[in-house]
């Protein structure tokens, strides 16, 4: 069975109008429908860094929670916001930007590699003090831009470091949408068996006629984690100017039904869901 994690929180964060707080409540509850395994609905991080999602605990409030219904996920940057974050008895998991190239976690978090680990290790006591799961994101997890050390190597010596402070999921992040099939495949294969009690997940980016191929590299690799969002809406504001958009989880349901391959998604609570989307992005 696919795990799919929708991900509004990356949808809207780069947005430059404010979404009302009952708009984005309304969006996500109708998400909460669809039987997505996760939802990232949110981030408590600086309202100065991330505008758009300074209400958070608010749209929190507002959701409709029910037994069995998606897990919640919000974005942290650092120990405050996890401090504030574990706090909710809703969430079920912190997820935290860790980037392999060291100019980006700077501009992502403004913070080292080397400091940005530190937090890892407390966000991670953290969460197992108060029964959270950290999911690590390894931002720039298929190249960068800025001429910063990237191989698979560097991506092992990241997981190996994880490791070690025991965290349960790690995501490769395609923050710039340069991940090319042959290197996804091959990390993933490469990863999945050599850490069997660490869930990997995918977070790409692509534009509309690469998805395919990197849906079906990452599949062939044994990964069965995938994040998206309906439309391909988002990207990170952080990363660069042209942003590369989230994987469409529309044209990823279609791919995976293709495929013969089962996810937990109700097709009717998905349409309304899709329907309801352009009028939250508009």
């Amino acid at each position: 069975m696919i795990k799919l994690i929708e991900c509004p929180r990356d949808a809207m964060q780069g947005l430059q109008d404010f979404i009302p707080t009952e708009t984005k409540a309304n969006y996500i509850n109708k998400l909460l429908r669809c039987g997505f395994d996760t939802i990232d609905f949110g981030s408590f991080v600086s309202p100065k860094a991330i505008p758009q999602l300074k209400d958070t605990a608010a749209v929190l409030d507002k959701l409709e929670l029910e037994e069995g219904c998606s897990n919640l996920l919000a974005i942290v940057a650092n120990l405050r916001g996890a401090q504030e974050a574990v706090q909710f008895e809703q969430i079920t998991y912190l997820g935290f930007p860790l980037s392999v190239s060291e100019t980006f976690q700077q501009r992502n978090t403004n913070k080292s590699i080397a400091e940005a680990m530190l937090n890892v290790a407390e966000i991670q006591n953290l969460c197992q003090q108060h029964g959270k799961t950290l999911v690590t994101y390894l931002s720039m997890g298929f190249g960068n831009p800025y001429d910063d050390p990237y191989s698979p190597e560097v991506i092992s010596t990241f997981v190996e470091r994880l490791n070690n402070l025991q965290v349960e999921v790690v995501s490769l992040a395609d923050t710039i949408g340069v991940g090319d099939p042959d290197t996804i495949k091959s990390l993933f294969e490469t990863l999945i068996p050599a850490y069997p009690h660490i869930e990997f997940g995918a977070h790409l980016h692509a534009t509309p006629d690469t998805i395919i191929e990197k849906l079906e590299a990452a599949l062939d690799g044994g990964c069965n984690r995938f994040d998206g969002a309906i439309k391909g809406f988002g990207g990170c504001p952080m990363a660069k100017d042209d942003l590369v958009g989230n994987m469409a989880t529309e044209v990823m349901l279609e791919y995976f039904q293709k495929r013969q391959v089962p996810t937990a998604v109700n097709r009717e609570a998905f349409a309304e869901a899709l329907a309801e989307a352009p009028k939250v992005f508009s």
